[in-house]
C-alpha cells in the first residue's frame, strides 16, 4: 500500500468560527488572520494506492461554483485536485473508490463537475462513491444551520449516477485495511478513516481535528452542530490514538500534514510533525 498527499489548494475561513470559544488572543498565534479576520486553510486529500484499487479520501471544493460563491472563500494556491493526481501518474479515470468523510462543500465539491450545457456529472466515472445513510439523509434534508454547506449540486448527482454506496460505521467494505469509523459532533455520522499500512495506522482526521492547532480538547469549531459531543469524541479519540501510536493526517492545516501524539500533564498533545512521505 502506498499513500499520497493530494493538495487541492487553499481557502480562507473566519478565525473565530474555526476556533469557537477560544479567544482570538490565543488562536491568532496558531493561525494568524488577515485584516478581515480570515485564516488560511488547506483542502488536503489522501490517495491510497493498493493493487488495482486507487482510493481517494475527500476531493476538495471543486471548480463548478460561480465567482460570487468562490469570492467568499478567497481560493488561492497553484495546486488543484487534477494536477495533484496527475503529478503522481494517475488520472481521474483511474480512481476506483471515493470516500466522502462528509458532504460539506469543501470536502465533496470536487466529486461532481459541470459541463458547458450545465449538466452535472461524476468527476470519477469509474469510481464507487462511499457515504453512510445517516449522513446522506442529514445532508439531503439539511437543517438551517448547515444548509449553506450542503449544496445539492455536489450531492444529488452522485446518487443519480448510480455510483453511490452506503456503509455503516466500522465498515471495512472499501478495503480490508481501511476502517470507516464515525463521529457526530461536527455533523451527523462523519467518517474518520483509519488506514492500516504495515505496522502503522494513519487517521484521516477530517473535521474532528481540522488542524494540529485543534488538538486541545476545548478548541472546537463554531461550525460544529453538537460541540459538547465533539468535546467527548475528541477526548476519546485522542486518548485512543495516543495509546495506540496512531499518526494523524490533517485535512485543513495549512502547513502541517501529519503528527504523532504524546500524553502530557495538559492532556494529549502533538509530538513530532512531518510530511506523509516521511512516514
Amino acid at each position: 500500500m502506498k499513500l499520497h498527499t493530494i493538495e487541492t489548494g487553499f481557502f480562507k475561513l473566519d478565525g473565530g468560527a474555526m476556533f469557537g470559544v477560544v479567544p482570538k488572543t490565543m488562536w491568532q498565534k496558531l493561525n494568524p488572520p488577515d485584516a478581515n479576520n480570515l485564516c488560511t486553510w488547506a483542502m488536503r486529500c489522501l490517495l491510497i494506492e493498493d493493487g488495482k484499487q486507487l482510493i481517494l479520501i475527500d476531493c476538495g471544493i471543486g471548480d463548478k461554483q460561480d465567482a460570487k460563491f468562490f469570492g467568499h472563500y478567497d481560493l488561492h494556491g497553484e495546486a488543484t485536485l487534477e494536477k495533484s493526481i496527475n503529478q503522481i501518474g494517475f488520472s481521474f479515470n483511474d480512481i476506483t473508490d471515493v470516500i466522502l468523510t462528509h458532504l460539506h462543500f469543501d470536502h465533496c465539491g470536487g466529486a461532481i463537475k459541470k459541463n458547458a450545457e450545465g449538466t452535472f456529472y461524476p468527476t470519477f466515472k469509474n469510481a464507487t462513491y462511499w457515504s453512510n445513510e445517516r449522513h446522506w439523509q442529514w445532508a439531503t434534508q439539511p437543517n438551517a444551520r448547515e444548509k449553506a454547506s450542503f449544496l445539492k449540486e455536489n450531492i444529488l448527482p452522485i446518487q443519480e449516477s448510480g455510483q453511490l454506496k452506503f456503509v455503516d460505521s466500522g465498515s471495512t467494505a472499501v478495503h480490508s485495511d481501511i476502517t470507516l469509523k464515525t463521529v457526530s459532533g461536527h455533523t451527523e455520522s462523519m467518517f474518520i478513516p483509519h488506514i492500516k499500512t504495515g505496522d502503522k495506522t494513519i487517521v484521516y482526521c477530517a473535521d474532528l481535528l481540522p488542524s494540529m492547532a485543534h488538538i486541545p480538547v476545548p478548541y472546537v469549531m463554531a461550525y460544529d452542530t453538537r460541540p459538547l459531543i465533539t468535546l467527548e469524541e475528541k477526548k476519546n479519540f485522542l486518548d485512543g490514538a495516543a495509546s495506540n501510536n496512531h499518526f494523524l493526517f490533517f485535512e485543513h492545516d495549512r502547513s502541517i500534514e501529519c503528527c504523532s501524539l504524546k500524553q502530557t500533564e495538559k492532556g494529549v498533545r502533538e509530538n513530532e510533525m512531518f510530511k506523509l512521505s516521511e512516514l
